[in-house]
């Protein structure tokens, strides 16, 4: 007979937004039970954002390195030795690790299962023949999976995913790229600094999904670095070419034979529904993931679904704030509405490319009336300094001044973009960042500056000269 579990919260998945589900429940005394089939820390840990994060600031270095004689510092050129890039980026895996190990839940309170699980019925959990788990409320938080699109010839060849990609020990000499989302230009990038030849293809517009003019910075940048960027074409088929592999590609003037040593293929993700026995438990799902309510219950509500199986938007800190809305609905009775507009998505190219609420488009059509409102950081001072001038901000309000979007492209954007979620999320007035006092010299005095300019019209008006003129008659 299998061991009965009866915990208050069960929740699938150890990755990012399971372990903070796992870990805040404990916190509050609550029994919980964390089931996971593979490594702790799940895709952003082992093979996502920590990974390609430490692979991008390697590769950061050796363009340094190049750059250097600008500031006056003479060095050779630098040897890359992959080998040990690779042993980099396991290590900062590796020092990361505890923080999400088994070890580490146990002591906080957490029963974690090694194993896989499936629902038994809309309130049974099992795992194996060993265990089975039958808890007030479950939580799904199975994240995705690369996806493979029907491309022939493709399961015929070798070809990586990111989950591959960082096991390899020496550089790639020509990498293919079949995809031109955020995840395939960060690894282009990366390893075009690193010493391969890279070609991306992809068949609509690579970064779609941003604001075209912000996207045309970190395009044309990565086609300055020797990317080469093939869009609006189609991967016919992909087939061996020696050691190597070549990709067939439809374009207007006909087939065109493009023969790399790697394919990476980098083209989307798939939420991880199969295997969990959904039907069984009566919780509506599809190809884009587990059908959630605003409140992120599913169609059995006893059951939730987080982070990149429930079909929203596919980061860390997406899933991580899906957990603490799942705690304080499940814990503590409170109604909890999620909004997509407030979470904010960076991608980590050089220049990066971060972005928060509605873009220029969006806001358009929501919108009789909006703002647009420029800042470039060729006039910040400290982005001169560092001759880190590309890019721009670029905040959009409506007739009022409220803050609909911002777009940030060029150095630290992923940093700069925090402060801006804040305004959405409490719904502020550009008029709070022209009053702002922000440190000299910063990149964040963009923001001012392009505050400042919403006022512009107005304080250089002729009525605003007369009074200026008045009053100054009286000394």
């Amino acid at each position: 007979m299998p061991e009965l579990v009866r915990p208050d919260i069960c929740v699938i998945g150890a990755g990012a937004g399971g372990l903070s589900v796992a870990a805040a429940a404990a916190a509050f005394g609550v029994p919980v039970v964390l089931i996971e089939k593979g490594r702790m820390g799940g895709e952003c840990l082992n093979v996502g954002c920590v990974p390609s994060k430490a692979l991008i600031a390697a590769a950061r270095h050796a363009k340094t390195i190049g750059d250097a004689a600008a500031f006056g510092i003479v060095a050779p050129a630098p040897r890359i030795d992959f080998a040990r890039v690779h042993d980099h980026v396991q290590g900062v895996i590796a020092a990361i690790a505890p923080n999400d190990s088994k070890a580490r839940f146990t002591g906080l309170g957490v029963r974690v299962i090694d194993g896989v699980a499936r629902f038994k019925d809309k309130d049974t959990v099992t795992v194996g023949d060993r265990v089975e788990v039958k808890a007030r409320r479950f939580v799904i938080a199975a994240g995705s999976s690369p996806s493979v699109p029907p491309i022939a010839g493709l399961d015929a060849v070798r070809f990586l995913t990111n989950e591959t990609i960082f096991d390899l020990t020496a550089c790639p000499g020509h990498l293919l790229v079949v995809g031109g989302g955020p995840v395939g230009l960060e690894l282009a990038q990366a390893f075009r600094r690193l010493g391969a030849a890279v070609t991306v293809l992809e068949a609509a517009a690579p970064l779609a999904r941003e604001d075209a003019e912000c996207a045309r910075i970190v395009l044309d940048q990565l086609r300055r670095e020797g990317v080469a960027l093939r869009t609006g074409i189609s991967v016919t088929r992909v087939e061996a070419e020696g050691d190597g592999i070549a990709a067939v590609i439809a374009t207007e003037s006909g087939e065109e034979r493009i023969v790399g040593t790697h394919l990476l293929v980098a083209a989307g993700r798939r939420p991880n529904v199969d295997g969990l026995g959904l039907d069984l438990a009566g919780i509506e799902h599809g190809v884009g993931g587990i059908t959630v309510d605003r409140g992120l219950r599913t169609t059995n509500r006893r059951v939730y679904a987080i982070g990149d199986v429930a079909g929203g938007p596919q980061f860390t800190h997406a899933a991580n704030h899906h957990a603490g809305l799942v705690i304080r609905s499940a814990l503590f009775r409170l109604p909890v509405r999620t909004d997509d507009t407030l979470i904010p998505r960076v991608t980590f190219t050089d220049p990066e490319l971060a972005h928060v609420g509605l873009t220029e488009d969006e806001a358009r059509r929501a919108h009789k009336a909006i703002r647009v409102l420029r800042w470039p950081l060729s006039e910040n001072d400290r982005a001169v300094t560092e001759r880190e001038t590309r890019g721009h901000i670029k905040v959009v309000t409506d007739r009022s001044g409220r803050i609909q979007g911002v777009t940030i492209v060029g150095s630290g954007a992923g940093e700069l973009i925090t402060t801006w979620g804040l305004a959405l999320s409490n719904r502020m007035n550009i008029r709070a960042f022209a009053g702002i006092v922000v440190p000299y010299p910063t990149r964040a005095e963009i923001g001012k500056r392009a505050a400042m300019t919403y006022f512009l019209p107005r304080l250089t008006g002729a009525l605003v000269r007369r009074i200026v003129g008045v009053l100054r008659r009286f000394g």
